[in-house]
């Protein structure tokens, strides 16, 4: 991509991957860019569970009702959790974290997209967050903001149209 501009218009959520795996190297360049997010008190209380195994990724499937199906074709996922011990600020720099990861992922040509977890319910009735705690053994202290699921791109996805904006959402000096 030229610019971030550009990237950020042809980023798009992406629930179709194709067969190619999304290699050791893109998952350390995505999480190396997870790692570099900014955070509140420079605290850094977020943490990175990186799954590739197939039966996890089912099981992981589960995590919301009717949300989280992709993850049974997608290459890999990133899960990002908070210690929740270390900071007060761990759902905005969760989710700094998960943006940079979604971008990163975009620039290297795949396609991702973001499951939120905080606030949602799973298949089996109870809470998301506790769902992925059982299956990845997650301690009890950490917030599970979000998933990220990653794999190659099926097709390439409609950038946005810049056109569409909604430009009245922005204010000068006072609403």
């Amino acid at each position: 991509m030229d610019n971030l501009l550009e990237l950020m218009i042809n980023r798009r959520s992406v629930r179709k991957y194709s067969a190619e795996p999304v290699t050791d190297e893109q998952i350390k360049t995505i999480t190396t860019a997870a790692l570099l997010s900014p955070s509140g008190h420079s605290k850094y209380p977020c943490e990175f569970v990186v799954v590739k195994d197939r039966d996890t990724l089912e099981k992981m499937s589960h995590c919301r009702v009717a949300v989280a199906k992709m993850l049974n074709n997608a290459s890999c996922a990133i899960v990002t959790i908070a210690d929740s011990d270390k900071s007060d600020t761990i759902i905005e720099d969760s989710s700094i974290a998960m943006m940079n990861m979604h971008l990163m992922a975009a620039s290297l040509g795949l396609g991702s997209c973001w499951i939120q977890l905080r606030s949602r319910d799973a298949e089996d009735g109870t809470n998301s967050e506790d769902y992925i705690r059982s299956v990845l053994n997650i301690p009890d202290h950490y917030l599970c903001q979000a998933i990220l699921s990653i794999g190659g791109l099926e097709k390439t996805p409609k950038p946005h149209d810049i056109n569409k904006l909604n430009f009245d959402k922005i204010h000068l000096e006072q609403f």
